[in-house]
């Protein structure tokens, strides 16, 4: 994919097909990889899919935070001129998503989370992995997905080049923190915007309850499941994942 990343000023992303613009926020400890199955499926429906890299790393520390990757989404959303968008975040992407959703609903036309933070305290304590040896990552990541195999060499890599760089490592802690500290629960019954929420039924980084309270609390929402799944839907079940989305934007005529 490295080919196709695009840059328009501060901004690096990766966009493909025409249509109703499709955003998507990877994890904290997520690439843009993690949505390959989404980025070969939509844009033969009409879609255009995009992947903006979050500056997860690029910012000064003080300002390594929730809110201000949010309004990084905001300006790349309006920079790139696509009107009304479909967000879609995983995990901490989720979580922006939603926070987008609060901050600037009118460029937000539906949103789609699937094992996202925003509720429940512990999900980003465990999800992103402490400094460690090999192994000890190796089952940190492992354990992100219902089937091991998934881990694979290259996602075990890519984390413990992460935690192992300081840096990197400072900046991951200072988001996670202020993921946790940025609850949203009070926010959600006020935020209308039709939610399909796609959770794995073995999700042990945000359980099965989580999304149980995700779609109490939002006032427009529906939720599905996806079963012999964890953290990450789109990666361990991405035909299942595209056909329930599929399905749901169709009925939403989105």
């Amino acid at each position: 994919m490295e080919q196709h990343i695009q840059q328009d000023g501060k901004f690096k992303f990766f966009e493909y097909g025409e249509g109703q613009p499709l955003v998507i926020l990877h994890g904290l400890m997520g690439g843009l990889s993690n949505f390959d199955g989404v980025m070969s499926f939509f844009p033969e429906k009409g879609y255009k899919v995009v992947i903006p890299e979050l500056p997860l790393y690029d910012l000064p520390l003080l300002k390594t935070n929730i809110k201000v990757i949010t309004k990084f989404i905001k300006e790349f959303i309006e920079k790139r001129d696509y009107g009304q968008v479909i967000l879609i975040g995983n995990s901490l992407g989720g979580h922006i998503g939603l926070l987008t959703t609060k901050l600037y609903p009118e460029l937000v036309k539906a949103l789609v989370i699937t094992g996202s933070s925003g509720l429940y305290e512990s999900a980003m304590g465990e999800s992103y992995p402490k400094r460690g040896n090999y192994e000890y990552i190796k089952e940190k990541a492992e354990n992100v997905f219902y089937d091991p195999e998934v881990a694979t060499k290259e996602i075990v890599d890519d984390v413990y080049e992460t935690v192992n760089d300081r840096s990197k490592l400072v900046r991951t802690l200072a988001i996670a923190k202020s993921a946790i500290r940025h609850n949203m629960s009070k926010d959600l019954p006020e935020m209308t915007t039709p939610t399909c929420i796609i959770w794995g039924k073995q999700d042990n980084v945000t359980p099965p309850n989580v999304a149980e309270d995700f779609n109490k609390l939002l006032p427009d929402s529906e939720l599905h499941w996806i079963d012999k799944c964890g953290h990450a839907a789109m990666m361990e079940h991405p035909n299942e994942f595209n056909e329930v989305l599929y399905t749901w934007l169709k009925k939403r005529n989105l």
